[in-house]
């Protein structure tokens, strides 16, 4: 395929990459706006109970998050991922604006409802995209494209968070965010994007042939197959896990940098954002292997004991930076099961039922709000100290290991069957 056919890339992977790239530090980069005593005292973030209250509003807002999801779905699949793009980006945009103008607790925490529900279409819309927009064959680099802009966008946000903090205001993140949203983000989705290749006037009838190389019509059985199939339920259960351990490590590492290890504010940066950067790698890693070895399920179980290594690790060594580090590449394995996850979801559906399917593994994201929640109530019950914490998530990555140990089985017998189906077309073509 030459780049003139090739403008799926264009027209849809950048687009959802920066509307990844932009959500994510949107949603994450409460994690260092966190570390700031002035955003803690404007808003009453202080004394006995201050960890749980700071725990809370990343709680909140994943409630709001992963329950939109489920209902996102739907609407999707009913009028479109574009459509639904633009109204969703539209509710965070005004909710940023609001949030740089909270004067109260209270306040900044319907900020996040509100943006947990306009972001909420994230998942979805992405899986909706990419099974309508991309041929079989691709969907793990074609999945790595927005997921890409997921990690990327905290790596560069972590820098740019602690710099516009640091130059101006917490208040003024929210205002340039909002901005950036409004120039960039928005225009994409508009201007960019369409539902279906077959309505986009750039694509040709290559392009279009080679995306829908191999379709079958799809029956109601097929449809209603990925809820049916136990593998996906297993995958479900496991983002259920990787949520846990994600935002619970993502939201509390650069208070533990600063607090448990003393490294100061520019040092929690540059390793807040290498991990993020660990995150970006083991997601473009696991997008080639993926379709290089077309084994995702034992990809996701060894970055599944690979992470409670690297926790281990950071919980027992005493060199701080060493246990930053392992931290830091913990974290970087969960982004790849992540991406793993997303690619089951465009696997196990269809594009008619993609937004579904998304929308409810979206809904696992509420367990991340319970993990950033839990981990602050246990901080304030045990002097500040993340050691119990850690050693929580350590217990609850061994439950995503073992899950997936239950679909290697199937994964190893479909890989050989297809090996066979190849052979037998290569010996049929030799006769």
């Amino acid at each position: 395929m030459n780049i003139k056919n090739n403008k799926r890339w264009l027209y849809i992977a950048t687009p959802i990459f920066f509307l990844w790239f932009f959500g994510q530090i949107d949603k994450l980069g409460i994690s260092i706006v966190q570390t700031d005593p002035q955003f803690l005292s404007d808003l009453g973030m202080t004394g006995a109970n201050a960890n749980a209250k700071i725990g809370f509003l990343t709680f909140i807002f994943m409630v709001a998050y992963a329950i939109s999801n489920f209902f996102w779905g739907f609407f999707i699949d009913k009028f479109g991922a574009r459509k639904t793009a633009i109204i969703g980006v539209s509710i965070w945009t005004v909710t940023m604006l609001l949030g740089g103008f909270a004067t109260t607790y209270e306040m900044f925490m319907v900020t996040r409802i509100v943006l947990g529900i306009g972001e909420g279409m994230m998942i979805p819309v992405c899986g909706k995209f990419i099974a309508t927009w991309f041929n079989k064959n691709e969907l793990g680099r074609a999945q790595s494209s927005w997921i890409s802009g997921n990690y990327a966008g905290p790596a560069i946000g972590a820098v740019f968070i602690s710099l516009i903090i640091a130059t101006l205001s917490w208040h003024a993140t929210f205002f340039i965010l909002a901005g950036l949203n409004l120039l960039l983000v928005l225009p994409m989705l508009i201007f960019l994007t369409r539902n279906e290749p077959e309505s986009h006037p750039g694509v040709s009838k290559e392009e279009l042939s080679y995306i829908r190389q191999d379709d079958t019509p799809v029956t109601e059985e097929k449809k209603k197959s990925y809820v049916q199939d136990s593998r996906y339920w297993i995958v479900w259960f496991g983002m259920v896990i990787t949520s846990f351990l994600f935002f619970g490590i993502s939201i509390w590492l650069p208070t533990y940098l600063m607090q448990a290890r003393n490294f100061d504010v520019d040092a929690m940066t540059g390793i807040t954002s290498l991990s993020w950067l660990f995150a970006l790698g083991f997601v473009l890693i696991c997008g080639y292997l993926a379709d290089k070895t077309k084994r995702p399920s034992l990809i996701a179980t060894i970055l599944f004991a690979s992470c409670a290594i690297l926790l281990t690790v950071s919980t027992q060594v005493s060199v701080a930076i060493i246990s930053a580090l392992a931290l830091g590449l913990a974290m970087g394995t969960l982004g790849g099961i992540f991406h793993l996850s997303n690619l089951f979801i465009v696997q196990f559906s269809t594009p008619e039922t993609a937004g579904r399917a998304a929308g409810l593994m979206g809904f696992t994201n509420i367990f991340g709000g319970f993990s950033s929640y839990v981990m602050g109530w246990m901080r304030d019950n045990n002097g500040g100290d993340f050691g119990p914490s850690l050693i929580m998530l350590i217990a609850i990555t061994a439950l995503g290991f073992i899950a997936y140990l239950f679909t290697l089985k199937t994964e190893n017998k479909e890989v050989q069957e297809a090996k066979k189906k190849i052979q037998n077309q290569s010996e049929m073509q030799v006769i």
